[in-house]
């Protein structure tokens, strides 16, 4: 427990490792050439008013150190300036710590994440929500936070007492102890629970999930929205046009929160293999099928044939800002998403990487013109975060 008297220097301390972390992960992220999108000004530590745990989670989170190789920290590829997305857009995947190493999937955004449900099957609408990662597969943050540092695709540790030893040697090790007590790192999955405990504190605070679009002031009342915005959102609503909010709900809950533009259910799209994808040449030990890999989504999850290639509904927050698109990273502009939706069932697109379950109800032949699908991107680009209302 912090003692009253220390904390006022603890918090300075914090507050310094935190920015000497920022300023390194910003370097290296110029120095692997991954370009910036927007600025989240929520993330400066001089204006945090994170707790301990909070403040101890986003060293963590920005951490580098805690790779193997050193070198990849969980902000390589849930950068802030990207709402927490992959800021390296132009590879469909995410590179790991070993340079010749990708994942064979598309990250998501962490952004939101904290309001994801459970996995469970609703009995009303006969379907699956929740459940973190494209295919569900885990339930709360801290553990989404453990996979990655022992994929060997990805921070690629050998075990939970490499992990031990990495964070024992951290400059700000006794911080686990302030924190979680005297046996927080006494074993190494006791530590490896509580890193990934504080890591889940720091991704529910408001710095990960802001709320601070454009849409947001809208909402408010406190700003409009311009004629193409208005055209898009009116596109984007409406059941026999975008039809986005059916998946995508759009309006504030019955409890005043903000709308988190997903209902958390699984669809297969028909979305096709993406060739581009560098896993599919991995050699043997990492990737067993080659190319003939098939990401079966929340079927693989559940075991169950009828839910195959069916993957998580994400948000639409920030994803103006979040390319590539799809779980495999396949479009990597808004419209080409869209031209998808679009004309999925009436144009020549390539056969869905998986042919069954297909959703062939919502979308697939929208009829929209490319003045419509241009005034859809239009309102989507007003979902991102760190919009400032302009002076009166």
């Amino acid at each position: 427990m912090i003692k009253p008297k220390t904390y006022y220097f603890y918090s300075l301390f914090i507050t310094f490792l935190i920015v000497i972390s920022i300023l390194c992960g910003c370097v290296s992220n110029q120095i692997n050439g991954k370009k910036e999108k927007v600025e989240n000004k929520s993330t400066n530590a001089f204006e945090s008013s994170l707790n301990a745990k909070e403040q101890l989670g986003k060293l963590l989170f920005f951490e580098e150190s805690l790779s193997t190789p050193p070198g990849q920290a969980c902000s390589d590829c849930h950068a802030p300036e990207v709402a927490f997305a992959d800021p390296e857009t132009e590879l469909p995947v995410s590179r790991g710590a070993h340079s010749d190493r990708y994942g064979n999937r598309n990250d998501m955004t962490i952004s939101y994440s904290a309001f994801v449900p459970p996995l469970h099957f609703n009995e009303d609408e006969e379907v699956w929500v929740g459940g973190l990662f494209w295919d569900g597969r885990v339930n709360s943050l801290a553990e989404q936070s453990k996979g990655p540092l022992l994929n060997p695709l990805e921070m690629a540790n050998p075990d939970t007492l490499t992990i031990l030893k990495k964070l024992e040697s951290l400059s700000y090790a006794e911080l686990f102890t302030e924190i979680y007590g005297p046996d927080a790192l006494s074993n190494p999955n006791i530590a490896f629970n509580n890193m990934a405990d504080a890591i889940e504190a720091y991704e529910k605070t408001s710095e990960v999930s802001p709320f601070t679009s454009k849409y947001d002031y809208w909402l408010r009342g406190e700003i409009e929205l311009n004629e193409q915005e208005l055209r898009g959102l009116k596109l984007y609503e409406a059941e026999d046009k975008g039809n986005c909010a059916a998946c995508h709900p759009n309006t504030i809950s019955a409890d005043g929160s903000p709308p988190l533009f997903t209902d958390f259910t699984y669809d297969n799209l028909g979305v096709p293999p993406n060739s581009e994808n560098p896993f599919y040449s991995l050699p043997q030990e990492l990737n067993p099928d080659g190319f003939e890999f098939v990401d079966l989504g929340l079927g693989k999850t559940l075991n169950d044939p009828e839910q195959d290639g069916k993957f998580r509904v994400p948000t639409m927050r920030n994803v103006a800002v979040t390319s590539p698109y799809m779980h495999n990273g396949i479009y990597k502009t808004l419209f080409s998403v869209l031209a998808f939706y679009n004309t999925r069932d009436v144009a020549e697109w390539p056969e869905p990487e998986v042919a069954q379950n297909v959703n062939i109800d919502e979308l697939g032949d929208l009829k929209l013109t490319n003045n419509e699908l241009e005034d859809l991107v239009a309102f989507l680009r007003t979902l991102t975060d760190g919009w400032e209302k302009p002076n009166e």
